[in-house]
This record gives C-alpha cells, sequence and structure tokens, in this order.
C-alpha cells in the first residue's frame, strides 16, 4: 500500500460514484465507485500512521556499572 495506490482507488471510486451513469447487469457501479472510495481513504490513512510510526529519536547508552558489568540502555523520544 501507498500514498499512490490511496489516490488512484480515491480517484477511481469517486469517478465511478459520481460521473459514471451506465450500469452493468447486476452491478451497481455508484455502490462500487463509493466501496472504492472508502477504501482509497482507508489506504491513504493506514499509509501515514504506519510511515509516520517510524519517526523518532532513537538514543542507545551503554555504561558500565562498579561490578565491571555492562548495561545497555534504549530510549526512544517521539517527534
Amino acid at each position: 500500500m501507498g500514498y499512490g495506490l490511496g489516490a488512484f482507488l480515491l480517484a477511481v471510486g469517486l469517478i465511478l460514484a459520481l460521473a459514471v451513469n451506465d450500469s452493468l447487469s447486476g452491478v451497481d457501479l455508484t455502490s462500487v465507485g463509493w466501496i472504492l472510495t472508502v477504501v482509497g481513504i482507508l489506504c491513504l490513512l493506514l499509509t501515514a500512521f504506519t510511515a509516520n510510526r517510524g519517526r523518532g529519536i532513537r538514543t542507545t547508552e551503554t555504561t558500565t556499572d562498579s561490578e565491571g558489568r555492562h548495561v545497555v540502555s534504549d530510549r526512544r523520544t517521539e517527534i
């Protein structure tokens, strides 16, 4: 999934839902258009959510305590 797929589904869905007046036997193109529109919007939202989830600052710190053991600590700061 990506922004391109979401935009494509959104555009095709809106064209089918709002601009096409033809009909196929047993298929309501308006309903198909609205379904594609909703799927396109969901695709765009999921892409935006997953693309921004990985952003942030990750800090790794390694220290040695008094007994000579190494301690590794990870810290993640959201932007």
